[in-house]
């Protein structure tokens, strides 16, 4: 059996001796040379700017070439200092500004339990300068996470700018009547020109307050008392004595019969009051929750909407983006279809009642974990969330029959 081998052969120019290539390639070895190479080209696609290529990467040789009597420690070292020193010298400095829009359901102002990101909003960064006049404006459209991301090139200052949500796009016309106040960018991250700001959750609000939303209770505050000034103690002046008032003769006053007093029928009474369910512990299984006479306690959320605007990405992926929440109840047989049916009823038990062991972004947030894992994750989730939504045999389902 014969082997074929491949010889490189290096061949000097004319006028040019190749004993030191040789020695260069004896220090350092055909492979390693080429391994460096690929290494410097890699970093240099993404750090470095496409002027520099050449020149840098002449230095870069003739350093290793100079390094050729060193052992493999002050080589490795060197080649570290090198690329450092690429990486930084070439590096293309830009800025990004992140941030994440909730939808405020209670228009309270404030993110609560009851508020979740929200998708295809449209977030507008303004800067402008002393006069007044805006100098840059961009605009970014949230995820199905509810984030969003912008970047600018050139490292610009961004301290004196803000972002405020300016209109609503596709799949958010349920909560994208009125915006909330603008957050000022915080710079959280600055090295080699590169910088990245932060900016506190931006809010979005719907027409109207939900239903299951608590009535805040602004306590007035008590009047001020009024501080008055020490009074300065005076000697009184020696009192003087009047005569008594000599008393009036009244007429005799001649006695009148009131007028017979009106009686009101009396007032119907009042309808009891229903108890706050919100406020109850309370854990319904997918079965109260799939009746018709219960389907006034889907509030947050209606039967038609899809699961993928609910749950995000993953779920419309692995469930498609036609399938509602309504059909997602109906799910049997499959691991993936019983996590979207046990998912989806802790969904809604967590809007109704504040005592349920998990809240609205805790049930996506395990959704999506569930459905990046294996399956025997899948399965584990669902297992919890069957748990959770049958009570742990302490709670029960506070469902009346809606009317």
């Amino acid at each position: 059996m014969v082997r074929a081998s491949t010889k490189l052969i290096f061949r000097a120019p004319p006028g040019l001796s190749s004993q030191p290539i040789r020695e260069f390639l004896g220090s350092w070895g055909v492979n390693g040379v080429f391994t460096l190479l690929r290494l410097f080209l890699t970093i240099a696609a993404v750090f470095i700017a496409p002027s520099l290529y050449i020149p840098l990467l002449i230095s870069w040789l003739c350093l290793l070439y100079l390094s050729r009597n060193m052992d493999w420690s002050h080589k490795l070292l060197l080649c570290a200092f090198l690329v450092f020193s690429a990486a930084i010298g070439g590096v293309r400095a830009d800025a990004t500004v992140t941030g994440t829009v909730f939808c405020d359901q209670c228009k309270d102002g404030q993110i609560s339990l009851f508020d979740y990101p929200i998708y295809g909003i449209k977030v507008t960064v303004t800067c402008a300068d002393a006069s007044g006049q805006i100098t840059t404006s961009r605009e970014e459209t949230t995820n199905w996470f509810g984030n969003y991301a912008m970047k600018f090139d050139g490292s610009p200052d961004l301290s004196n700018c803000y972002a405020q949500v300016s209109g609503s796009g596709q799949g958010s016309n349920v909560c994208g009547a009125a915006a909330g106040p603008a957050q000022k960018l915080r710079l959280t991250f600055s090295m080699f020109g590169m910088e990245f700001y932060s900016v506190d959750s931006l809010l979005t609000e719907p027409s109207a307050s939900m239903s299951f939303c608590p009535r805040s209770v602004n306590p007035v505050p008590p009047p001020a008392t009024p501080v008055r000034p020490p009074v300065t103690p005076t000697t009184p002046p020696p009192a003087l004595r009047l005569p008594p008032p000599a008393t009036p003769v009244r007429p005799p006053v001649t006695p009148t019969t009131p007028p017979p007093a009106l009686r009101l029928p009396p007032l119907p009474p009042l309808p009891p009051m229903p108890p706050v369910s919100i406020l109850e512990a309370s854990a319904c299984p997918h079965q109260s929750w799939t009746m018709p006479e219960h389907k006034c306690y889907w509030r947050a959320v209606s039967p038609d909407m899809k699961v993928a605007v609910v749950f995000g990405l993953l779920a419309g992926r692995r469930y498609g983006t036609d399938m509602t929440l309504w059909q997602g109840m109906q799910g049997r047989s499959d691991p993936y279809r019983t996590l979207l049916r046990e998912g989806t009823t802790a969904l809604l038990n967590s809007y109704n009642s504040v005592e349920f062991p998990y809240n609205a972004i805790t049930v996506v947030t395990r959704m999506n974990w569930a459905l990046m894992g294996s399956q025997k994750s899948v399965l584990l989730t669902a297992l919890r969330f069957m748990r959770a939504n049958s009570g742990y045999g302490r709670v029960t389902c506070k469902f009346d029959t809606c009317k």
